[in-house]
């Protein structure tokens, strides 16, 4: 007597209502389904992921509540798993009658009676198309960086790029070369100098341009200077706002760059006049000694400090 009041108690153990609410209550879609593929019990997660009432569900066959192609492949898993009873886990697609299309993985086992007799299914559904997106995401983002950092690599003038913390993120050896000799040992010893503190890398002109930029967040700031006797051309650029900046060094005592430099600035001055400087800028790079010279007398706007 005491066992069938207990036995006919709300919430108890062997109520099915309570049954129901207990997987109702987990978030991750479950459903049961008879050895013929019959829905028999889902939860009201189920409910969500499919867009269909449980009215709708029960007592249906995998062919009539999904597309043709996913009710084929639950079809072929559920009698695999019967033949074959154990746990079975695998990824696949779900294409709802709507057209839509979901990356899931799908945890299933045998439910068996009393006699120990296979009587159906029960699986839960785990919905990783977000998941897949964002994995595709940062494989197209981890091949961008990897394409960058090679194309940084080949680039002849010298770029450093550095994070929030004052490190180095990524710069190449034409950047380790430009900041002398103990840079460059250095960089041949730590690829890219990546982790490397640029306080310790640059003078302090650089270091106030690059602190600059970062607190800002202003787009570009561009300078020349000299450095170790050597007239440089500096342009530091926000890269991710107040938390990464790159910085481009270009040589200015490089013929090439010199004659590439002049036709850039003279083209912002006088664009009339551009014949006649892509002339000039052709002799100065047969004259690397008097390049200096002539630059400042072409561009008067500028002015070198002699910061080290």
């Amino acid at each position: 007597m005491i066992y069938d009041k207990k036995s006919t108690l709300t919430g108890n153990i062997d109520d099915p209502e309570f049954h129901q609410k207990i997987i109702d209550a987990l978030p991750i879609p479950i459903f049961y389904r008879d050895v013929n593929g019959i829905y028999q019990m889902c939860n009201k997660a189920h409910e969500k992921f499919t867009s269909k009432q449980k009215a709708d569900i029960i007592g249906k066959s995998v062919f009539e509540m999904h597309s043709k192609e996913t009710a084929e492949t639950y079809y072929r898993h559920d009698q695999e798993l019967l033949q074959k009873p154990d746990e079975q886990v695998y990824e696949t697609q779900i294409k709802h009658k709507d057209g839509t299309t979901h990356n899931v993985i799908l945890n299933k086992a045998v439910i068996r009676n009393n006699d120990n007799e296979i009587i159906g299914i029960v699986g839960s559904i785990n919905n990783i198309t977000e998941l897949k997106k964002t994995q595709k995401r940062l494989e197209m983002a981890q091949e961008s960086m990897e394409v960058s950092s090679h194309m940084l690599h080949k680039i002849s003038a010298g770029v450093v790029i550095i994070d929030s913390n004052y490190k180095v993120v990524d710069s190449n050896e034409s950047f380790a070369r430009l900041m002398g000799e103990e840079t460059m040992e250095l960089y041949e010893t730590i690829p890219g100098l990546k982790g490397a503190s640029v306080q310790v890398l640059v003078p302090g002109v650089i270091l106030k341009m690059l602190t600059s930029v970062m607190q800002s967040g202003e787009d570009n700031l561009e300078r020349d200077l000299k450095l170790q006797n050597k007239l440089i051309h500096i342009s530091v650029v926000t890269l991710y706002k107040n938390k990464v900046v790159g910085a481009v060094i270009r040589d200015m005592s490089a013929p090439k760059l010199v004659r590439d430099e002049i036709i850039s600035r003279a083209q912002r001055i006088n664009k009339q006049n551009i014949e006649m400087v892509q002339k000039i800028a052709f002799l100065l790079g047969e004259n690397a000694a008097e390049i200096e010279e002539l630059l400042n007398s072409i561009i008067e706007s500028y002015r070198y400090d002699d910061d080290e």
